[in-house]
C-alpha cells in the first residue's frame, strides 16, 4: 500500500523535530514495499531482503537531514538499497569464497525453495535467467521491467549514462532469451 503525500511534505515535517517520526512513518508506508521488492529481486532470500531494508531506512533516517532537494527523495533512496545490495552480494561472494556463478545457483536454489515465492512455472524460470546476469545487469533489467523505471531515473540511482544503461538493458534481455530458449 503507497501512501499518496508528496515527497516535499515528508521532508517538511521532517525538518520540525516535532513531526520527524511522522514524516518517517509517511515515508515508510509510501516507499517501504517498492524498496523491498527492489531490494528481494536482488538478493532473492526474503529475510535477507528484510534486514537490507531495515538497513536502508536506518542510513536514509540518519542521513535525510543533509539530503539535497535538487536529486528526487526516491532516486536517492533507490541509490542506498542498490549499494547495500551490492555490498551484500560482494561480501557474500567474499565469505563463501564463491564465485559470481556459484552466488547465482545458490541464488536460484533459494528461490526455487523459497515459500514465499508463489509464481508458476515461467515466472521461475524467469527468475533463473535474471540471476545468471552479472550484477549491474541484473540491476537495470529488474529497475527497468519490474519498476518501470525511466533510464533518466536509473541514470540518477546508479550513476552510468544513459547510453550505457540502454545497452546494458538489450544485453541483459538477449540473455534472458537465450537462457529461456536453451532450458526449454
Amino acid at each position: 500500500m503507497s501512501v499518496q503525500v508528496e515527497d516535499a511534505e515528508i521532508l517538511s515535517k521532517f525538518q520540525d523535530v516535532k513531526t520527524r517520526n511522522e514524516a518517517f512513518n509517511l515515508l515508510l508506508k509510501k516507499y517501504q514495499q517498492k524498496i523491498y521488492w527492489h531490494v528481494r529481486r536482488m538478493v532473492i532470500d526474503h529475510d535477507d531482503a528484510d534486514d537490507l531494508v531495515q538497513d536502508v531506512f536506518i542510513k536514509v533516517w540518519k542521513n535525510l537531514e543533509g539530503f539535497r532537494s535538487d536529486a528526487q527523495l526516491y532516486t536517492w533512496m533507490y541509490r542506498i538499497a542498490t549499494n547495500e545490495c551490492i555490498t551484500f552480494l560482494n561480501k557474500k561472494k567474499q565469505k563463501n569464497n564463491i564465485s559470481l556463478d556459484e552466488v547465482s545457483y545458490e541464488l536460484a536454489d533459494t528461490l526455487a525453495a523459497s515459500t514465499y515465492f508463489d509464481g508458476d512455472k515461467a515466472q521461475l524460470k524467469l527468475q533463473q535467467a535474471i540471476l545468471t546476469l552479472p550484477d549491474k545487469q541484473r540491476l537495470v533489467f529488474n529497475m527497468k521491467y519490474f519498476d518501470d523505471m525511466k533510464y533518466e531515473e536509473m541514470s540518477d540511482v546508479l550513476g552510468t549514462s544513459v547510453g550505457a544503461l540502454k545497452a546494458s538493458f538489450h544485453l541483459a534481455v538477449k540473455k534472458i532469451e537465450s537462457f529461456l530458449l536453451s532450458n526449454d
